[in-house]
């Protein structure tokens, strides 16, 4: 079968666990490209924690950001498609992070807004870093004006299984996931990487059967479904192996690199 496009996670796909980029990997996706396959970044980053990724790889296209909220030209940075939260349904948990000290952020396409900037925890700095992220100062909520695609919590594990069985239990207005073991995204109700790769590749004129998606986490499982070759990586939970058709080796054994010699240059 030959795929006219491939998705890729980044973090805990793409990349490993010290969230580097394999350059037998970097080959391996030039030489798929070179052979006519478009490959677009499909993330919870925003734009400006990916296209440094593409630009390294020598990559054109798109990136979809933020798990779908955004799609967005790597190259001339034009916002192709992005789905708009409702401020005035956050305020509640807004409200809950700050009464429970819970960290959190908001997300334009490229700007990341955190409160009391000057008095992020070192953990917090840390990985904001780690995805190439700089937070800006959040301004008061009452002024702001900017279109959201993104609210995140950020936490240790523990804290936020109990954070999501809270917030399951209200009436839900977003598209509530994990995206990683630290993180509780919260998106309008339409976002998915599944439904952003969907609305990628009819602007491509691409179907399903020849799209391929290589993901890892929750937030991935709608892309893999959607994808008509899904691939999970080893280092998946056993929600999303079953939910692929294949599954590779692991983030910190080049699994991209070894699934897309096997289905693209086999």
């Amino acid at each position: 079968m030959s795929y006219g496009l491939i998705a890729l996670d980044v973090d805990g796909t793409l990349l490993d666990d010290q969230h580097e980029l394999a350059p037998e990997t970097v080959d391996t996706i030039r030489e798929v490209a070179a052979q006519g396959a478009e490959i677009v970044l499909c993330t919870g980053r925003a734009p400006f924690g990916a296209i440094p990724l593409m630009e390294r790889m020598g990559l054109t296209g798109y990136v979809i950001s933020h798990n779908g909220a955004a799609i967005v030209d790597a190259t001339t940075r034009e916002i192709v498609l992005q789905y708009q939260m409702d401020t005035r349904s956050l305020e509640p948990y807004i409200s809950y992070c700050k009464e429970n000290g819970v960290h959190f952020d908001v997300n334009t396409a490229f700007g990341l807004y955190v409160d009391q900037l000057e008095g992020l925890k070192l953990e917090v700095r840390s990985m904001y870093e780690a995805f190439l992220m700089e937070p800006l100062q959040l301004p008061r909520w009452a002024d702001w004006s900017e279109p959201l695609v993104k609210f995140t919590a950020f936490g240790s594990m523990e804290r936020l299984d109990e954070i999501y069985r809270d917030w399951s239990s209200w009436e839900q207005p977003f598209n509530m996931l994990r995206s990683g073991d630290f993180f509780i995204d919260l998106m309008h109700k339409q976002a998915s990487k599944g439904e952003a790769l969907h609305q990628l590749a009819l602007r491509r004129g691409i179907t399903p059967d020849a799209i391929m998606a290589i993901g890892n986490y929750y937030n991935d499982l709608s892309m893999l479904t959607y994808a008509g070759k899904g691939i999970a990586m080893a280092n998946s939970p056993e929600e999303v192996k079953l939910a692929a058709d294949e599954v590779t080796l692991s983030n910190n054994e080049q699994g991209v690199r070894h699934a897309l010699i096997k289905y693209c240059l086999s």
